[in-house]
């Protein structure tokens, strides 16, 4: 049987002809662009699910007192925003960005596992129906917080079961999709594409690949050691029975630490692609990034109890901890300072995907500011718990992944497509998040400070002014989403014809790994500046 290969670089055997179209070429694909395309728009499906979660919470805490939601309902949806954002929003979009570039990047003609990559994609719509279904069990969905903690897990009813085989779902996608990224990097590079020649965004992806591929089988065996103390008599974290209920929280807390970096080391490979693409300057260190990712990697996996200070542990675990976790600065400042250098003395346009990466930088840097912060026990204990907390990972996740993802979206948008968006548009898009954002945010850090705790949907009349700011910011950006989705639809259907070169021979094949030229590779000669 002799292959042919369609306009979309899928191969088919040409004795059948079957050429799927409609709705059975998007349930049936095996070409990573389109199943990169499915996760994206599924993560920004999920993403507007879970900013509407985000809504009744903010809405509830506009006041004090009870309002809107009884207690039990705020608790689940400060649960379900929390799985739907980290397992249905942010993880999905940045393999959206994997399936779509790498092959490309690499010189690949289509992933590794074709097929095991279409069931890693349709996996994630039959979890996510499993987490919004568990509102309509008797008891509703779990109000246990996103982090699932024992002993609060063994009352919840059906839901709390069907939260489980969600998890389990998302990480077998997650398991599946790495296993692919890493096979294709490793396996299928063009020649001469080593891989110290690779672009950024395929290095931070491959690391990214192998930290899933340890941490998603260890909330796979905290979630399954759930169950069994649920339903099958077992004690793991159930004090009467001989169990322990702060082991729950370090085996989450193992699977949880590297997770952060899950979720921010794609969107460093993405601003690592965007800021040399409009410094146009080849990015600062490229090596130094490479090592910097790496070590980041390495050190996610010795920090997990920075998030357990306040449990008892003794105080030699909490120097080592401590010490461990301002250790990660050093690395991450080595990115900072390369994306700054990159952007020093460049030929700088401030196109959308540059406001973007800008904002990222700056405010992911924030974010990291109060980590640090946090990473001082004797700190973290006052503040353990507060809102602080909250501002500080919402600066790093949802600021920091969800500007990078905003920023690759705007900077490949017409490498996927042939148009191109609405420039001045899209510059409102920024506007408007960045300002909402930190309304919403940067106030939390002073709600923390004095003392209001998190998960609550009622509180004290001292803390009404930051609440009222936060709740107005929050709708404020969630308005400004909508946005979004209007110029990528206005993009798709009337957008003009983008150019060969829409960044003005800023591309980020050429401009992002070692401009050297691989001897004996016409296709690796270095790019002409214009």
């Amino acid at each position: 049987m002799s292959a042919v290969v369609d306009t979309h670089g899928q191969a088919h055997g040409d004795d059948h002809g079957y050429h799927p179209s409609g709705i059975m070429r998007w349930i049936t694909t095996t070409n990573h662009k389109d199943i990169g395309t499915l996760y994206l728009w599924f993560s920004f499906t999920m993403f507007m699910i879970g900013g509407a979660m985000a809504m009744v919470i903010r809405l509830e805490l506009f006041s004090p007192g009870l309002q809107w939601v009884n207690p039990d309902f705020f608790n689940q949806m400060t649960t379900m925003h929390g799985l739907i954002m980290v397992f249905g929003a942010i993880m999905p979009a940045f393999v959206g960005f994997a399936n779509w570039q790498i092959p490309m990047m690499i010189g690949a003609p289509d992933m590794a596992f074709a097929r095991l990559n279409n069931w890693s994609f349709w996996l994630l719509p039959f979890a996510a129906s499993l987490l919004v279904i568990s509102f309509f069990t008797p008891g509703g969905a779990p109000g246990v917080g996103w982090t699932m903690y024992a002993p609060l897990t063994v009352q919840m009813g059906v839901g709390m079961d069907l939260t489980i085989f969600a998890v389990h779902l998302l990480g077998m996608s997650s398991i599946m999709g790495s296993i692919n990224i890493i096979t294709t990097i490793l396996n299928l590079r063009a020649p001469g594409m080593t891989l110290m020649r690779m672009p950024l965004f395929c290095w931070t992806w491959l690391i990214t690949a192998y930290l899933l591929v340890a941490a998603m089988p260890v909330l796979a065996g905290a979630v399954t050691m759930t169950l069994t103390d649920r339903h099958f008599g077992t004690s793991f974290f159930n004090a009467a029975g001989g169990g322990d209920p702060v082991l729950y929280q370090h085996i989450f807390w193992f699977f949880g630490h590297p997770e952060v970096y899950i979720i921010a080391l794609p969107a460093f490979g993405v601003i690592s692609q965007v800021i040399p693409a409009f410094s146009r300057k080849p990015l600062f260190g490229y090596a130094s990034m490479v090592y910097a990712t790496s070590a980041i990697a390495i050190l996610s996996f010795i920090v997990w109890a920075h998030h357990m200070y306040t449990v008892g542990m003794p105080v030699a675990g909490q120097l080592f901890f401590m010490y461990a976790t301002t250790l990660i600065a050093v690395p991450t400042g080595v990115k900072v300072f390369n994306w700054v250098a990159t952007m020093w003395r460049g030929s700088l346009s401030f196109e959308t995907p540059m406001l973007f990466a800008v904002g990222f930088v700056f405010l992911f840097t924030l974010g990291g500011m109060t980590g640090l912060v946090l990473s001082l026990a004797a700190v973290d204990i006052q503040l353990h718990d507060t809102y602080y907390v909250v501002a500080h990972f919402h600066y790093v996740m949802a600021i920091g992944a969800v500007f990078a993802g905003y920023a690759g979206v705007y900077f490949w948008f017409p490498k996927w497509t042939g148009k191109m968006y609405d420039e001045t548009l899209g510059k409102w898009h920024f506007w408007l998040s960045v300002v909402f954002i930190n309304i919403t945010f940067f106030v939390q850090h002073f709600s923390g400070l004095a003392g209001m705790p998190r998960r609550v949907p009622d509180y004290p009349l001292m803390f009404e002014t930051w609440n009222k700011i936060s709740s107005i910011g929050a709708f404020g950006f969630g308005i400004a989403q909508f946005l979004f989705l209007y110029i990528i639809i206005k993009a798709i259907r009337s957008g003009e014809q983008a150019p060969e070169r829409p960044w003005e021979g800023a591309d980020s094949l050429e401009w992002t790994h070692l401009p050297t030229p691989a001897p004996h590779h016409s296709f690796h000669t270095p790019p002409v500046l214009k």
